[in-house]
């Protein structure tokens, strides 16, 4: 569904994207990680054609990003985005209802209800934005992206002004999503939200990919826990594919085993080992 390859970028004083691979399927989500400055939102920019690519290729269900069909399929979120104080909830979604011209099933105001419905804004609907708290304001710039059910999400940040309560809103919201066949792009921080909803992690640094794959794959370390009738068995740096051997030799000596337990790392510790922090030295 999103499919971008060899994409480069340079501004005056900064390379963004140096070479970026890239692919989202239908009813995946996947997190897109990185530093500040990694090429993140660039990345998401070239995708919904607010930016052009140096060079390399990027399309949206086949349609080169930026053309009206792949913008026509796609549902963006920026990460700062400002609505007339003086609108509406529900204007709002009039504006890019209009804006988008997508066909809606059940009629423009039943779309607009239940969009408000899905974000937790229900009882917001006449609420002007400059009386919503910014938490408000996020899980509306999430309902207009969603405008007409587009076949792509890319999300830049979704989650960055709610609370708890919020984000497993916001997760609940993406998870539908893709229950429906959305393709959703998730640029995050907030590691914690990927652990929980990612289907793959793609990590850039310095415009660069640095991992990507599923998580339950990144996060797999070396070393196993093996619990057996003499208590357990600590190998703390062997790799994967030797733990059936390790089994099959304690069973040979005649010790029941009860348990194998691969050791994994987290996340966090995957993001720390591949990037570090950055912040620390610009």
């Amino acid at each position: 569904m999103v499919h971008a390859a060899g994409l480069t970028k340079s501004y005056k004083r900064s390379v963004a994207l140096r070479g970026v691979d890239i692919d989202v399927s239908a009813g995946e989500v996947v997190g897109l990680l990185g530093p500040n400055g990694a090429g993140k939102s660039t990345l998401t920019k070239v995708l919904c054609g607010l930016v052009r690519a140096d060079g390399g290729s990027a399309s949206i269900a086949g349609a080169p990003a930026g053309s009206s069909l792949a913008r026509s399929k796609v549902g963006y979120l920026a990460e700062l985005f400002r609505f007339p104080g003086w609108a509406t909830a529900q204007e709002v979604l009039v504006t890019h209802q209009r804006l988008a011209r997508r066909p809606t099933a059940g009629g423009d105001a039943d779309e607009r209800n239940r969009l408000l419905a899905e974000v937790g804004l229900s009882q917001a609907g006449s609420t002007r934005v400059e009386a919503m708290s910014k938490g408000m304001q996020q899980r509306l710039g999430l309902a207009q992206a969603m405008v007409g059910d587009p076949e792509v999400l890319l999300l830049d940040e979704p989650t960055s002004a709610l609370d708890p309560a919020g984000r497993h809103t916001v997760r609940e919201v993406l998870s539908r999503a893709r229950d429906r066949g959305t393709a959703v792009l998730l640029n995050t921080h907030l590691l914690g939200e990927v652990e929980q909803l990612a289907d793959r992690v793609v990590l850039i640094d310095a415009g660069r990919v640095v991992a990507a794959g599923a998580i339950s794959d990144l996060t797999a370390g070396h070393g196993v826990t093996i619990e057996t009738d003499q208590g357990r068995v600590e190998h703390p740096h062997v790799p994967r594919d030797t733990i059936p051997a390790l089994v099959s030799d304690l069973v040979a000596d005649g010790r029941q085993v009860y348990a194998v337990i691969p050791h994994r790392s987290t996340l966090e510790e995957l993001y720390l080992e591949l990037v570090g922090d950055r912040e620390a030295h610009r």
